[in-house]
């Protein structure tokens, strides 16, 4: 029944904080246009927000993405030192997924010494860079612009990165911690860092120090689910035992060759 299936609705909304209108016709076997008529319902209410492609719970609204412009003059140098870092670990002949981030961005100067590189992203300013560049194979994932993020989002990504072998994904975050992984503020880019965890592909997440302890709208991965992670300098001896007892690789210098992790 409809007041059952909204009254489910706000149940799930409360415990997530956020869903895609895809995930929520699958849970209750129902069109597209059923489950916009109950979230326009519940909208009336405040209860939630609409974005594109799905819904999030009002209340997290302060926790929008701050803007691309603001985010990217923010330790800049261990931004920096990061994305060398990671760009070592790059090998000649990769197929790469570089994140959308003010980290991972700074990648593609770093690279510039890699040949028969192809560089998979849904960031606007990776594509900028790397054509003008003018030698990588890029691939643009296309899809919606996301402005706070400078980014694409949506189906069209999701469905561009099924297409792919992704040797190695670099990705971004806005907050990580032990216990909620590594998170982002927006949830049409947590859907995207979450498909790519599930890639048969070695999974670094790039985050300067700044984002410990921080937990922002969506959790994409546990820390335990990724190959590596790289920070400008050792957190704190918590989290280096975890990553020790997880088997997760922790980079804060450059290395000679890919072979030496773990």
């Amino acid at each position: 029944m409809k007041i059952n299936r909204i009254q489910k609705i706000r149940e799930l909304l409360e415990d997530t904080h956020s869903i895609s209108i895809n995930t929520l016709c699958e849970t209750f076997n129902v069109s597209k246009y059923t489950i916009r008529r109950d979230i326009n319902e519940l909208e009336q209410t405040g209860f939630l927000k609409k974005v594109y492609g799905g819904i999030v719970l009002q209340e997290h609204e302060h926790q929008s993405p701050e803007p691309f412009s603001l985010r990217k003059s923010r330790n800049v140098q261990a931004k920096k030192k990061i994305a060398r870092i990671a760009a070592s670990l790059v090998k000649d002949g990769d197929i790469i997924y570089i994140d959308s981030g003010t980290t991972t961005m700074h990648m593609l100067s770093f690279l510039t010494k890699h040949q028969h590189l192809t560089i998979v992203t849904a960031s606007v300013y990776v594509i900028n860079a790397a054509a003008a560049l003018n030698q990588f194979n890029i691939i643009a994932t296309g899809g919606t612009l996301y402005v706070p993020s400078m980014a694409f989002v949506g189906p069209t990504v999701l469905n561009c990165l099924k297409d792919y072998n992704i040797s190695k994904a670099f990705m971004a975050s806005t907050g990580v911690s032990i216990e909620h992984g590594a998170t982002n503020a927006s949830p049409l880019e947590s859907e995207i860092k979450r498909s790519l965890m599930g890639k048969a592909a070695q999974k670094f997440l790039l985050a300067d120090t700044s984002k410990l302890d921080v937990a922002s709208l969506m959790s994409y991965c546990k820390l335990k689910d990724l190959y590596g992670v790289i920070m400008e300098k050792n957190p704190p001896a918590h989290y280096v035992e975890y990553l020790e007892n997880n088997h997760v690789s922790l980079l804060t210098k450059e290395i000679s060759s890919i072979s030496s992790l773990k």
